[in-house]
């Protein structure tokens, strides 16, 4: 008499799954799946055919195209240092203050500001909100005691009117993200060392947001100069505790980590920014044209422009979003709900749309 069980009386799997027994070859079954069922072995199983689990990636990629994404980068630096026309480089298009709003017949603030535009930009189909924030005054004046608790204060700010689209019960189904992802600082071409400014910048607004040192205009100093110089500076960051992105403790893995060692190490990037064309080496190049020939803005052998580019839009943009989002938001967020004694019930008023007491 055989001992199979019908198809019909067999109890259906929620998942099917592949029998224990059956193990694909040159595999060894782990010691957690010799384990009753039921328990999370975590062990993985060999697909009995094909059911399209790798068109999620597909999926994503259709999604994020149709809607887009945001990405919002403050440049801070005192005036003259080129940040309105590096970050022009960095996107190849006229995408800084400077360039849409800003007239030399302008005055200098004479307090820190706060401005900022905002683009939309596309490539390949896909949509990018960019927004620029630029800091006119910051290191400019005479007595710049605290000169960076305005900026600190704006990147809160943003923090302070995303938990509160978070918390309302009929909360927008994408909140708009106005947070800033990435900072982009620019340090003098001294050759010397960083400023007790750099430094206090640095060590107080490092806590909140993703700091990128820059050596601004570094074709003002020879070869051994930038070398000098670079090492130096990260000493002095180093021996003040200051942590720029990426930061160590927030390696993933041990390719995370060999990537970004490479990067920790050839920070503070020497870059030199241009929006104009010269002809050279028989092809248009963006550069910076001297009496002793064209800087070319591309070349490593030239600046690291490059290879800031390539960290900052090209491997690390998608790490930037996150890391803002899971760490500094959510320290922002955990201080903020703390301090507030917990998340308070929200009363009824009969509008449609309620916020919480935050």
């Amino acid at each position: 008499m055989s001992d199979i069980v019908p198809p019909e009386v067999r109890p259906k799997p929620a998942v099917p799954a592949k029998p224990f027994h059956v193990a694909p070859p040159n595999s060894v079954p782990s010691p957690q799946g010799m384990g009753g069922e039921g328990q999370g072995s975590g062990r993985g199983s060999a697909l009995l055919g094909y059911i399209g689990i790798d068109t999620i990636i597909e999926q994503m990629r259709k999604k994020t195209m149709k809607t887009g994404f945001d990405f919002n980068i403050m440049v801070v630096g005192q005036s003259g240092l080129g940040k309105s026309t590096l970050v022009n480089t960095l996107f190849k298009s006229q995408v800084s203050r400077r360039s849409t709003s800003w007239s030399r017949d302008e005055k200098f603030p004479k307090t820190v500001e706060i401005k900022s535009v905002s683009h939309v930009i596309e490539e390949g189909g896909v949509k990018m909100k960019l927004t620029v924030i630029d800091t006119p005054g910051f290191g400019d004046q005479i007595n710049n005691e605290n000169c960076w608790e305005p900026i600190s204060k704006y990147i809160n700010e943003q923090y302070e009117k995303f938990l509160k689209e978070e918390v309302n019960i009929a909360r927008k189904k994408r909140i708009p993200d106005t947070r800033v992802h990435c900072c982009l600082y620019f340090i003098s071409p001294t050759g010397h060392s960083l400023r007790q400014l750099d430094i206090e910048f640095m060590k107080h607004l490092s806590r909140v947001v993703n700091i990128i040192p820059v050596i601004a205009k570094s074709d003002t100093l020879t070869l051994d100069e930038k070398t000098e110089f670079k090492q130096r500076v990260r000493k002095e960051l180093e021996a003040c505790g200051i942590e720029c992105y990426p930061q160590k403790e927030f390696d993933e893995d041990m390719e995370d980590k060999s990537d970004n060692d490479k990067i920790r190490e050839a920070m503070p990037f020497a870059v030199v920014g241009s929006d104009k064309e010269y002809q050279a080496s028989g092809k248009r190049i963006l550069g910076r044209k001297t009496p002793w020939g064209v800087v070319e803005v591309e070349n490593p052998n030239h600046c690291e422009f490059s290879l800031l580019r390539d960290f900052m839009i090209r491997s690390h943009l998608q790490d930037l979003k996150e890391v803002t989002h899971n760490i500094h938001y959510e320290t922002y967020r955990a201080k903020r709900l703390n301090d507030n004694g917990g998340l308070h019930p929200i009363s009824s008023s009969g509008q449609d749309t309620q916020e919480s007491n935050l």
